[in-house]
């Protein structure tokens, strides 16, 4: 049997944040490669997970992570939501830690609870990594932007916590609003980086009590816009933390991400830089918003 439930990650708001579906039940060790690429493009989400076995392995859980095009070693949301999964429907009772076995590695989920109800999720992300620069010059034309809207003050850079991502600061939220990918120099730009998704921010928000306000595009991996990136959001977590964007070494904030596409998110960033290098955390909320058998 495939049961499969639809979850909403990030979520300020029913039917906001980032969905994916996750499957579970006996007949997911039954299923190929191809069947799991089938079934995620027929679901259409921008990931779908599998937990491929119920019983813990090396302390973990099996999971394996696809979109439409691809398998991926790791995603944020699908990280979170399939945690959330594996505790109410599997699990079914309170625990504090629930390990995901991706591709990456172990991924370790915290869950915090308000009495006996989920309140956060929190993934420990692998230590971040940082790639080539990139020049405002060669950044502005893809997204269709001046050269002024940049933030010069802090590097472009591809910065990785399993699957990299090109960061771009920029000034305010005007300009982040006026964004329009253009796909012939976004195409022709990932072709020579190692990240094939940009995530954009900036300092001014739509809601006051956060702190950034963040776009993500990556059309190279089938997702035009994604309303809650907590991926990209791990890898923003530790250029901030790198470069001192609030001026210390140590980040606790509220990130918005979706406003634009009318899918408000809310992503929690922790980071701290320390003698073994940044120790990002990214948390959110989840809720399973419906079940079903796959037939």
């Amino acid at each position: 049997m495939l049961n499969f439930y639809i979850v909403d990650v990030f979520a300020v708001g029913k039917y906001t944040g980032n969905q994916l579906a996750v499957f579970a039940g006996d007949g997911v060790a039954k299923l190929s490669d191809p069947d799991m690429q089938r079934i995620a493009k027929e679901m259409n989400y921008s990931e779908t997970t599998f937990i491929t076995s119920p019983q813990m392995r090396d302390g973990g859980y099996d999971v394996r992570i696809f979109t439409p095009e691809q398998e991926l070693p790791f995603a944020g949301h699908p990280t979170l939501g399939t945690a959330y999964v594996l505790q109410q429907e599997i699990i079914q009772q309170p625990v504090e830690t629930i390990i995901l076995n991706l591709k990456i590695g172990q991924i370790p989920v915290t869950v915090h609870y308000a009495g006996e109800v989920v309140e956060w999720l929190w993934m420990r992300q692998k230590t971040p990594t940082f790639g080539q620069g990139l020049s405002p010059n060669k950044i502005a034309p893809v997204l269709n932007l001046d050269v002024e809207e940049i933030d010069t003050r802090f590097p472009i850079e591809e910065v990785s916590t399993g699957v990299p991502f090109i960061i771009v600061p920029l000034k305010n939220l005007a300009a982040v609003k006026r964004i329009k990918v253009n796909q012939d120099k976004y195409f022709e730009l990932i072709s020579n980086t190692q990240a094939k998704a940009i995530l954009v921010f900036c300092p001014e928000t739509y809601s006051s009590e956060n702190h950034l306000n963040v776009r993500m595009f990556a059309d190279a991996m089938g997702v035009p816009e994604d309303p809650a990136t907590g991926s990209a959001n791990g890898c923003l977590a530790g250029y901030l933390v790198e470069y001192a964007y609030f001026g210390e070494n140590a980040i606790d904030l509220r990130v918005e991400q979706g406003y634009e596409i009318g899918r408000p998110s809310l992503l929690l960033l922790k980071a701290q830089k320390g003698e073994a290098g940044i120790e990002v955390n990214v948390g959110g909320k989840a809720i399973i918003i419906a079940k079903g058998e796959f037939v």
